[in-house]
């Protein structure tokens, strides 16, 4: 599940042979400025003294890897990046267990999933286990950041960027790698309400909705500001003409419920090409279909169908999973001009239970 000594070789995912550095070749450049550490913060809002930044490009592929203090980036004005959404990121998260170790949570997960997202967006590939190794390099100089108390961690941000310096649409010849790492305490404070309207659409199949680019989030905010005009926190994002469920804001969704049959059932949709494949949903399948209590399937849902189940009292919940969010119980949902009251969460929940033994493994316990 975790871990923060040397892993596994995971070979490149296509057949390039541009790597030219690696993890062992990292150059590290100190900051003489440290900054003061502040006891509470809001999420991605104070950043770590240092950063990870590795240059690519076609003639001479990977450059030498560079942990360097954090600071602003130099771009052209006419980068790929800025004009064009040729970029990507992903999320993890360090946290320091109870045995005063740092453990990164299945971070080759996240690796794999940056390395698809890449050649969807035509940037090169790279070795996810010289990255992972330069990642941990990053993590031991600025380790003091990662909360001693509590359930606050420290939040990963590796970044990939198309810097091609010209106005054409084209697989760039030129990128950066950047991570960037910042304080993460709680993502959201109380129980979501979602606002859940079929005339936006996340995302579609064919498209990019199982990558984490940037621009699936960006074209969203549209929606979210009409969700807080209706007193919603975020956007339950429906698909097709049976308002299939897909995500919640930037979470995956569970349900927790008797399911027609009359068995019980944890379901969350599948990965069709519209879901995020997140690391937190995987672990949750994981850790049910350990358990062996009920039956956990990936399978469409629609808004009939948990229309239905809260008419004949057979949900038990709804919940969001995400690096940043964690387990999330979802308390409401607007649809169809009416406020749907779902049930609420107590300690017995299903998902309490998921975010303890999640807590548990990631501090060590």
């Amino acid at each position: 599940y975790y871990s923060t000594t040397a892993c596994p070789h995971v070979a490149q995912s296509s057949p390039e042979k541009d790597l030219r550095a690696t993890a062992a070749d990292l150059v590290v450049q100190l900051s003489t400025s440290l900054k003061t550490k502040p006891d509470v913060v809001d999420f991605g809002t104070v950043f770590t003294d240092h950063m990870l930044t590795v240059e690519w490009n076609a003639n001479d592929g990977w450059q030498t890897p560079l942990i360097r203090p954090f600071g602003d980036l130099s771009l052209h004005p006419a980068c790929s990046a800025l004009h064009y959404a040729v970029e990507l990121f992903e999320g993890l998260k360090v946290y320091r267990g109870d045995d005063k170790r740092l453990r990164l949570f299945r971070p080759l997960l996240n690796m794999e999933r940056m390395s698809k997202s890449a050649e969807r967006a035509c940037l090169p590939a790279f070795d996810q286990s010289e990255l992972l190794g330069c990642i941990k390099r990053l993590i031991e100089i600025d380790q003091d950041w990662v909360p001693h108390l509590g359930p606050a961690c420290l939040y990963i941000r590796p970044t990939f960027i198309g810097t091609e310096p010209s106005l054409g649409v084209k697989k760039p010849n030129r990128a950066l790698l950047y991570v960037i790492m910042c304080q993460a305490g709680s993502y959201f404070n109380t129980e979501l309400s979602l606002w859940a309207d079929p005339k936006y659409t996340r995302a579609w199949k064919g498209g990019t909705g199982d990558c984490k680019m940037g621009g699936n989030y960006g074209g969203t905010l549209f929606a979210q500001l009409e969700a807080g005009s209706y007193g919603c926190q975020q956007v339950l994002w429906l698909y097709g003409e049976d308002h299939q469920i897909t995500e919640g804001g930037t979470m995956n969704i569970f349900l927790h419920w008797i399911n027609e049959d009359g068995d019980e059932e944890l379901a969350t949709p599948p990965l069709d090409g519209t879901i995020l494949p997140g690391v937190t949903r995987q672990s949750i399948l994981d850790l049910a279909r350990k358990w062996d209590e009920f039956k956990v399937l990936e399978r469409y849902l629609t808004m009939g169908q948990l229309c239905s189940a809260l008419k004949q009292q057979r949900l038990k919940e709804m919940f969001g999973s995400g690096t940043a969010c964690r387990v999330c119980h979802i308390g409401s949902i607007v649809y169809e001009e009416k406020n749907l009251q779902l049930p609420n969460q107590d300690k017995h929940s299903l998902s309490s239970r998921i975010a303890t033994e999640l807590t548990d493994i990631q501090v060590s316990r």
